[in-house]
């Protein structure tokens, strides 16, 4: 018995894998390409937006090279260091008498909101120090071994400027004083430039900060999102947004605006003005003052960017001060809230909040902005007239069976969405749902969550369904350093959301197939012609 088992066990390993992620066919590719073109063209507007949207974010890699469109994301990050200058050049010379809105100086505008930033930061104390890595890379780990355990132990980076603080964490934490990244610093100049796809003409911009200047930056990050939350700011909850995205189309009360560039173009001497004093110098100590791109260091005219570990808060917290300051001085009531650059304000203030935020350097993404008309986009919703028109997108060649799960996933939600009762969705959308769907083995179907791109998401057509795991190199984590995580994590409770800009990797592509769980949910949002069908509804 015990030499059978052995046997066994021995044939299981050394089986041979297969990855159930298969190669789509031409046919399949083409299915996915085609969804805008296929989509009803009657005169509706969900319907035209998603076939003018579908597209608009993808990347084709053979119009345009790579090195291209690596080169056109660097040369729009100097032009915005370029404007950079310019604005901290006006901040340093401005006339304090000089009317940034009418009847209301620069003075009196700039005494209002440094007391609303002053109020939502407070004191400036030991403990916000005490940060928290992420598992993105750093100047001294590529994404592959970034896991933030890792980071605990080895060489770590940090700037000269930010060694200063050092001393202090080790005396809040005395742990992490015994191992190399706190103790033995590597010293390093600054950040790192590097691109990821955007759209097919440009890359987007973002940079690898040093290691332990990540951690200082990520407390300061933590500081921020915690004090605003009493001022009614949820950097946590984008639905706040697309809730009043969706009432300002309905009644044009509120607009949404968003910006363009925004984490590039907080500058130096716009920080300067604002913060207190002390909040500033701490700041300044902690961020990256130069720039590497390339071979070339630059010295940053902007103040952070995306990447660094407070830029999303700190963004949030000018753009509401400002805001709320226009508000005052205008007599305007109503409802202000900020997520990063999607700002909405009542729809009276748009044009005076624009003309003020150009003057802090920050210029409005009219394509994304929107005053007047009935419709309104912020954090991802989209709205027009009361209904969410939210679109879906395909940013690149659909090569895998997981590019074609998450379209049709997300062509099954965006059709059952655009009529609940199911009395006038058209035929033609559950057809070209099919045509994706028979691409997919039947044991896949009878997914429910539309967030997955591993199981299709339909009435169970099989007794047994299975569902995709990727199968992933996992990083090897030191043991030492995954305790101080978990012991950091804990002390400062930290859990938030990762910063943005975080380098991406390639997704997995292999997977293995699972048995679902007995018990687990089903689809209960069906199309009409699946309603009748024997079993669906069991």
């Amino acid at each position: 018995m015990q030499k059978r088992q052995t046997k066994r066990h021995i044939g299981r390993g050394s089986r041979k894998f297969r990855n159930w992620n298969l190669e789509l066919s031409e046919s399949a590719r083409n299915t996915v390409l085609g969804i805008a073109n296929s989509i009803d063209s009657r005169e509706d507007f969900a319907f035209s937006y998603l076939r003018e949207s579908y597209l608009s974010k993808y990347c084709d890699e053979s119009l345009v090279p790579g090195a291209e469109r690596k080169q056109n994301a660097i040369d729009k990050w100097i032009e915005t260091e370029l404007r950079n200058a310019h604005t901290n050049d006006w901040w340093r010379s401005v006339d304090p008498g000089y009317n940034l809105l009418p009847r209301v100086s620069v003075s009196s505008f700039l005494r209002h909101c440094r007391r609303l930033i002053r109020d939502v930061l407070g004191p400036l104390h030991d403990e916000v120090v005490l940060g928290s890595f992420s598992g993105g890379a750093s100047t001294s780990r590529s994404r592959t071994v970034s896991h933030p355990a890792n980071k605990f132990s080895g060489k770590a980076d940090i700037t000269e400027e930010a060694k200063c603080v050092i001393d202090l964490v080790e005396r809040l934490s005395p742990m992490l004083r015994e191992h190399e990244s706190f103790s033995h610093p590597n010293i390093v100049k600054g950040n790192v430039l590097f691109t990821v796809p955007k759209k097919t003409d440009i890359d987007r911009c973002a940079c690898k900060e040093p290691d332990i200047n990540m951690y200082l930056q990520k407390g300061v990050g933590s500081h921020i999102r915690r004090r605003l939350r009493k001022y009614g700011i949820n950097l946590n909850d984008q639905s706040v947004n697309r809730r009043l995205a969706e009432l300002g189309s309905r009644d044009q009360s509120l607009a949404t605006l968003d910006l363009s560039s925004a984490s590039d173009s907080m500058t130096v001497e716009v920080i300067r003005t604002l913060l207190p004093a002390d909040w500033f110098a701490y700041l300044d100590c902690i961020r990256s003052h130069n720039t590497l791109v390339g071979d070339r260091y630059f010295r940053l005219e902007m103040f952070s960017s995306m990447g660094n570990g407070f830029t999303f808060e700190l963004e949030s917290l000018l753009f509401w001060a400002i805001g709320k300051s226009v508000l005052y001085f205008e007599g305007i009531s109503g409802v202000l809230s900020v997520y990063g650059d999607d700002i909405i304000a009542p729809t009276g203030a748009f044009d005076l909040l624009t003309f003020v935020l150009g003057k802090f350097g920050f210029l409005p993404n009219y394509n994304k902005s929107f005053s007047t008309g009935f419709f309104r986009e912020s954090c991802g919703g989209h709205y027009h007239m009361g209904e969410d028109v939210t679109p879906f997108y395909l940013k690149r060649m659909p090569t895998r069976l997981t590019d074609l799960i998450r379209a049709a996933n997300q062509l099954r939600m965006w059709s059952l969405s655009r009529d609940p009762y199911r009395q006038y969705i058209d035929p033609a959308l559950y057809r070209l749902w099919l045509e994706l769907a028979n691409h997919v083995p039947k044991d896949l179907w009878g997914g429910y969550d539309y967030s997955v791109d591993t199981q299709l998401v339909s009435p169970p057509i099989q007794r047994i369904s299975n569902v995709l795991i990727r199968v992933s190199d996992s990083q090897e984590v030191d043991e030492v350093g995954r305790y101080l995580h978990w012991h950091n994590s804990n002390w400062n409770r930290t859990d938030l959301p990762e910063t943005e800009g975080r380098e991406p990797i390639s997704t997995n592509q292999k997977c293995r197939k699972r048995r679902t769980k007995p018990g687990a949910p089903v689809c209960s949002e069906l199309f009409q012609k699946e309603l009748g069908a024997t079993g669906f509804l069991d």
